[in-house]
């Protein structure tokens, strides 16, 4: 299918069918007139099969106790082994309503009020958010930012591992906000420190399928899969698929011991196994039929992020743009043409975007902003003339 074919195909306005994004723009930053850019969901149709898939269903007209159709892990396993080279086994699955909501189980489950836990920020901040509600002790590590390019700091790591005694890891890959698609060495060697020091990771790859440049790696087949036994994998079709509103997303669990350990919590606190059934069926369509329409939207992000990349090098030549190898979110430091104190006025007020701001994700992320382009190149090029106009020096 044709880019623009494409585009008027699937790109649907979303005000007044309560749509967070675009429907909870008032009560979110006080204004409801505003371009939304923020929640990371996208402004497309998801695939025809995934809405005939539940046409299908809805049809029927019987909506009363489900089992979970074979077809769903079926459709996940394959498409985990011929996208990711990842074998799963079906005895690994477990349900969460999403990742977040999966995150605080987890932590609950495998460490203990009090427990260090550690993350790399800037980050999603339901991750800061999650371990403080828990009880835990949030430990940061920040990134290394060199010239909008990011890596791991090991020897802060190190020594806030040993010295914290930290029990749990989590980190993000891909990584939301700064965009990058770790490498399997920078894995690799995150997954030796953390077995070093009997530190359990959990790995959020929810963006696994939105990969721009390079490759994703599940961290469980790391070195031929030397460190999965310390590992817990979240995954989910919603950010590929534009699916989160149906609250599905797996949890993988190699280790027979950690399996038996998040059981236990799941049966004796949260009492939550199954889903919703309509999820189990737009799920398994997506990953059977829907592989063209992601090729398609991948392309189209693609397009988005050089646009954005070269437009507004050329307009604010002090912009620092990070590479996005991976998600649909850019982030985007703004340091040099203004302060964290004066960006929603400049953004929010004069440019008249609902952006994630870069401090939600962590002191590290002051001054910056995140940038969901997952929608229309028409949106993209008025958020761009926007920006310009906001912070372009007179």
């Amino acid at each position: 299918m044709e880019r623009n074919t494409f585009i008027e195909k699937y790109f649907t306005p979303r005000r007044h069918t309560d749509s967070v994004k675009w429907d909870g723009l008032q009560e979110k930053f006080g204004d409801g007139d505003l371009l939304a850019m923020w929640v990371a969901d996208m402004d497309f149709r998801s695939p025809d099969a995934v809405i005939d898939a539940l046409l299908q269903r809805v049809q029927h007209g019987v909506f009363g106790y489900g089992q979970i159709p074979e077809a769903y892990f079926h459709a996940f396993i394959q498409w985990q082994q011929q996208r990711h080279g990842y074998a799963i086994q079906r005895s690994w699955l477990r349900y969460t309503p999403g990742v977040v909501t999966g995150l605080y189980w987890v932590i609950n489950a495998f460490t203990r009020p009090g427990d260090a836990v550690m993350v790399n920020t800037p980050v999603y901040y339901p991750f800061l958010q999650a371990i403080r509600d828990c009880g835990r002790t949030l430990i940061t590590s920040d990134l290394i930012n060199h010239q909008g390019y990011y890596r791991m700091d090991f020897a802060d790591m190190a020594e806030k591992i040993a010295a914290h005694r930290v029990r749990l890891f989590i980190l993000c890959s891909p990584h939301n906000p700064v965009g990058r698609v770790w490498q399997e060495q920078e894995l690799a060697q995150l997954l030796a420190l953390c077995a070093q020091h009997n530190v359990l990771v959990i790995s959020d790859e929810i963006h696994q399928d939105l990969v721009i440049e390079g490759q994703h790696r599940p961290s469980a087949t790391v070195e031929a899969g030397a460190f999965r036994s310390r590992i817990l994998t979240f995954t989910a079709a919603s950010k590929t698929f534009n699916l989160a509103g149906l609250k599905n997303a797996f949890l993988i669990v190699e280790s027979p011991t950690l399996q038996e350990t998040f059981d236990d919590y799941a049966g004796r606190v949260v009492h939550t196994t199954n889903g919703g059934l309509l999820g189990y069926y737009a799920i398994a369509a997506a990953y059977r039929h829907g592989a063209d329409w992601l090729r398609q939207v991948l392309a189209l992000i693609r397009d988005n992020y050089h646009y954005i990349d070269a437009t507004l090098r050329q307009a604010l030549p002090l912009i620092q743009i990070s590479p996005l190898q991976g998600t649909y979110l850019m982030w985007i430091d703004l340091r040099a043409y203004c302060s964290d104190d004066t960006l929603p006025q400049l953004i929010q007020q004069q440019g008249r975007l609902a952006v994630d701001y870069g401090s939600w994700f962590g002191d590290a992320g002051r001054g910056f902003i995140r940038l969901n382009i997952a929608t229309s190149p028409a949106y993209i090029r008025q958020a761009v003339d926007n920006i310009i106009q906001a912070l372009k020096p007179a």
